[in-house]
């Protein structure tokens, strides 16, 4: 486990915005969609506790993020959501280097597929039950209890559109999400019952898209019109937005940033 951490000084203002205070970890901070959650979670004013599987890609993310918004304190630990202990470790250390835990992003993603439903490997279906599945359980897992005690908990998982209309080359991939979001209403489900008749006191939320885009893609197929496409940055805001709803409304819901199919 690598540690990067960019905090403001003990002079240095604090950041201000709507998250103000709260502290969220994002589970695959190093890619597109993570740096713009990173940017747009630092620029609401939350302590920004990243990890990622690439220690270099994230140390560039998590300065991005910390030089875009002074004052903002992000971090960076290069964890193996693949490895439970060291999910749950990295949820104790949060927790307790921060007094809280109010959201988890989940943002490990990954495809594969082909063109016909025959000629699908299986070996496909290993790779994604890993990258889909088996990471959001451990850090649904992780998180669980310290979300819970947060009082204002955010659990996000990113599905895609194929979940609910699996195409025949896209089996193993639309099966992996649907049962990541299987999952994710599962975890909600036990917000719920936790919450009692007070009503849960964290959610665990699903925002669905068709795929996602960002500048260098635009950049790279400029008359490419990526149709039903959710851009980065609107899924970054979105995710935020999360935090201004109570739990109730949200816990358990599937949230569309792109038709429904």
């Amino acid at each position: 486990m690598t540690t990067l951490t960019s905090s403001p000084t003990p002079n240095e203002p604090s950041n201000g915005g709507p998250l103000e205070g709260a502290v969220v970890a994002v589970a695959g901070a190093a890619g597109p969609a993570g740096r713009a959650v990173l940017l747009r979670l630092a620029e609401a004013g939350a302590t920004v506790v990243a990890s990622d599987a690439d220690p270099a890609r994230l140390a560039e993310a998590v300065d991005a993020a910390r030089y875009a918004h002074g004052g903002a304190t992000v971090t960076g630990d290069t964890v193996d959501l693949l490895d439970l202990r060291a999910v749950r470790a990295w949820a104790d250390r949060t927790e307790k280097e921060f007094g809280r835990v109010d959201g988890l992003v989940h943002l490990v993603g990954g495809w594969r597929g082909g063109k016909t439903f025959a000629d699908a490997p299986l070996a496909d279906w290993d790779t994604l039950h890993d990258l889909l599945i088996r990471t959001a359980q451990h850090t649904s897992l992780a998180f669980h209890d310290a979300l819970m005690r947060g009082g204002k908990g955010r659990y996000v998982m990113i599905s895609a559109a194929g979940a609910s209309k699996p195409t025949a080359g896209n089996a193993a991939y639309a099966a992996a999400k649907a049962a990541a979001e299987a999952w994710t209403l599962a975890l909600a489900d036990s917000f719920r019952k936790l919450g009692g008749e007070d009503g849960p006191a964290a959610a665990a939320v699903i925002l669905v898209v068709k795929a996602l885009v960002h500048d260098a893609m635009r950049a790279e197929r400029p008359h490419a019109k990526f149709a039903g496409f959710t851009d980065v940055k609107a899924l970054a805001e979105a995710i935020t937005g999360l935090w201004d709803r109570p739990a109730r409304e949200v816990n358990g819901t599937r949230l569309w940033l792109t038709p429904e199919p």
